[in-house]
């Protein structure tokens, strides 16, 4: 039930960003990084995060490229990710 209340927040936090996502049942989301106009990719915002010390997913392969998986974390986690991506989009 955490994880799915987690999820559901962690989801929610990300489409009011931008992000677009499928709707999940695991324990991760599959997020499409926004085309916004300061040109992110699925590639920089994993960049971006593993600087910071947050690990996510991204693979360079056709018709997912342009996302990166991110796995429900704890409560904190999530706001820490959420903050960091709040000063990339």
């Amino acid at each position: 039930e955490k994880v799915k209340s987690e999820r559901s927040r962690l989801a929610g936090a990300l489409k009011g960003m931008g992000f677009g996502m499928p709707e999940s049942a695991s324990n991760f989301v599959l997020a499409t990084v926004p085309t916004s106009g300061r040109g992110l990719t699925g590639k920089g915002v994993y960049e971006a995060l593993k600087g910071k010390g947050i690990l996510v997913r991204w693979w360079d392969l056709p018709r997912i490229a342009d996302k990166v998986r991110i796995t429900v974390g704890t409560p904190e986690q999530n706001d820490r990710l959420l903050a960091q991506l709040k000063t990339m989009i």
